[in-house]
């Protein structure tokens, strides 16, 4: 084990539990590990799969994590690959081929890619060593983040050859939620490894205050890097703005900005360039910098479970951090005010589920299995719908399996040859410029003349010695010829439909289940607001009994234990 994380990732030794964790997978037994934010969850699957013949088997619901493990693993000389919502049949296709027959080590895959006959099919010849499912608190239905998708990750195991063991891993899970998550994946024994859930560097200070943006500033005028959480995006710009008028070196973060715009924010804040980056709460997640000297929430989370992982950002390098919520009587009144806008009522939601398919333009008994583009916002506007109830309306059917909203996604752009090899050469003939640049992308591109292929026009430029804008003009000009169809790349919410569409009679969406989902959001809602509300107990020992760690003792640097 210290030899691979020697010569893979350069360290001498393992964190707490990581070693267990590691020595319970290699003698085979299905394994759960709960490992604090910034534990080191992915060295527990990554190690003893590079210890062992055949290829890991990854499901991760986050396409940005995905990628930025895959790059990550890479960048240490270890072959991974990635399917994930948006990509072509075609690349869907090489990745399957590459993961049977190229000896990588490491396949990631979004959960909705399980079901699908391709990926049984594919999946049945890789020679498969463990299959990992993370953030696996998605797979609870009493969790606080459930994924119906997830759900067929046990029919998988009935693919893979007896005994493949099983690695399911979590950062928050309460003992209800650790139990289930042991019984959707079909764990041959209950095997639960638990980390202790303290950060002894990590103080959590909870503060009440009527001009918050004063106390944002306080705390982002003391050294080091951190993040500002907040959870509307407007308020990610309108802060960053303010820090930035104070001197201080702050950008905003959000999924209303590009792809591009994101990955180079992303980037400057990693390299230290930025000091502050001002997000909603995609921010952060997978991003492997230990130097985060302080988390502010300047929004309350609606759970402890997303609150707990988001302050543990923060002093994953050891050294002290802090993680700070500021708040006031107008977020627990926001909070309670939201918690009524997630669950509409079921007729609401009934009538958003067909209004979704007129939307689509599909026709009752038909779209099973279709993956479209999909604006909330659009759609809300179009039926004259308040887009934020409209939105938890979707995802209340989703949660009830009938479709999945993706993230928002970059689609690259893709390409096929609308004519004939043949017919090819007479128009390759007329132009010696437009001959080059056909050969340049064929070299290129293979099963081109058979469907589309993804293809990167700054790829075929640094190949072509062309600039990025001429390969686009030129594809372009071969699209106008009908020599090519051309669809550039572009960013989108994707509905992935997973059955055809209902009657009105045989959609089910029980009222029981309803009100005990309403149940479990309350539940979860007065923890966040007792945290902050009742300063008589230390903030940690608060939560981690929440989170099942009875015998958690006071912490000494919360608020709470300073004060006293």
């Amino acid at each position: 084990m210290l030899e691979t994380l020697k010569r893979y990732w350069g360290y001498d030794g393992f964190r707490p539990m990581q070693e267990e964790i590691i020595s319970s997978v290699l003698s085979g037994r299905d394994t759960l590990a709960i490992l604090p934010t910034g534990g080191g969850k992915s060295i527990c699957f990554q190690v003893p799969s590079l210890m062992r013949e055949g290829i890991c088997i990854v499901v991760s619901p986050l396409i940005a994590l995905m990628k930025d493990q895959v790059l990550n693993l890479r960048a240490r000389g270890i072959k991974a690959l990635a399917i994930y919502s948006g990509m072509s049949r075609n690349d869907i296709d090489i990745t399957m081929d590459n993961a049977i027959y190229g000896e990588y080590k490491f396949l990631y895959v979004s959960p909705e890619r399980l079901k699908t006959t391709l990926f049984k099919a594919r999946v049945a010849k890789m020679n498969v060593n463990f299959l990992v499912v993370d953030e696996a608190h998605c797979i609870s239905q009493w969790g606080y983040d459930f994924r119906p998708d997830y759900l067929d990750i046990v029919k998988i195991r009935e693919i893979l050859p007896k005994g493949t063991p099983c690695i399911a891993l979590t950062a928050t899970a309460t003992p209800e939620v650790a139990k289930d998550i042991m019984t959707q994946l079909g764990f041959e024994s209950e095997n639960l490894i638990r980390s202790g859930f303290e950060r002894p560097n990590l103080s959590y200070i909870v503060r009440e205050a009527e001009d918050k943006l004063g106390q944002v500033l306080k705390v982002c005028s003391t050294p080091g890097s951190g993040i500002v959480y907040v959870s509307k995006r407007k308020s990610a710009e309108d802060i960053a703005k303010f820090l930035r008028s104070q001197s201080i070196n702050a950008e905003a973060y959000h999924a209303g900005m590009s792809a591009q715009a994101r990955s180079l924010i992303q980037q400057r804040w990693k390299s230290g360039e930025t000091r502050i980056i001002v997000s909603t709460n995609a921010f952060g997640m997978g991003i492997d910098k230990g130097d985060v000297r302080f988390v502010c929430h300047y929004d309350m989370p609606d759970s402890l479970e997303a609150y707990f992982q988001e302050a543990g950002r923060a002093g994953r390098d050891g050294q002290k951090a802090y993680a700070v919520l500021v708040w006031n009587a107008n977020d627990v009144r926001r909070l309670k005010q939201i918690s009524k806008v997630t669950f509409p009522p079921l007729d609401y939601m009934r009538d958003v589920y067909q209004k979704v398919f007129q939307y689509l333009d599909i026709a009752y008994e038909e779209g099973a299995g279709q993956s479209r583009k999909f604006d909330v916002e659009d759609f809300a506007k179009q039926y004259r719908l308040n887009a934020a109830t409209a939105y938890y309306a979707i995802k209340y059917i989703e949660q009830s399996g009938y479709w999945s909203l993706s993230d928002e996604l970059e689609i690259p752009s893709k390409l096929r040859f609308a004519i004939a090899r043949d017919a090819l050469y007479k128009v390759q003939l007329k132009d010696a410029e437009m001959d080059t640049f056909l050969k340049v992308i064929m070299r290129m591109y293979t099963g081109i003349f058979n469907g589309y292929v993804s293809i990167d026009e700054e790829r075929i430029a640094r190949l072509g010695h062309y600039a990025v804008d001429v390969v686009k003009e030129k594809l372009k000009a071969l699209a106008r010829m009908q020599v090519v169809n051309y669809v550039p790349r572009f960013t989108a919410t994707l509905l992935n439909l997973n059955g055809e569409r209902l009657t009105e009679d045989n959609l089910r969406l029980p009222q029981s289940e309803y009100d005990e989902r309403v149940a479990r959001r309350d539940r979860r809602l007065n923890a966040m607001i007792d945290l902050v509300e009742d300063d008589s107990q230390c903030r940690v020992t608060r939560m981690l009994h929440y989170f099942g760690q009875e015998d958690a003792a006071p912490c000494g640097s919360c608020d709470v234990c300073r004060r006293k």
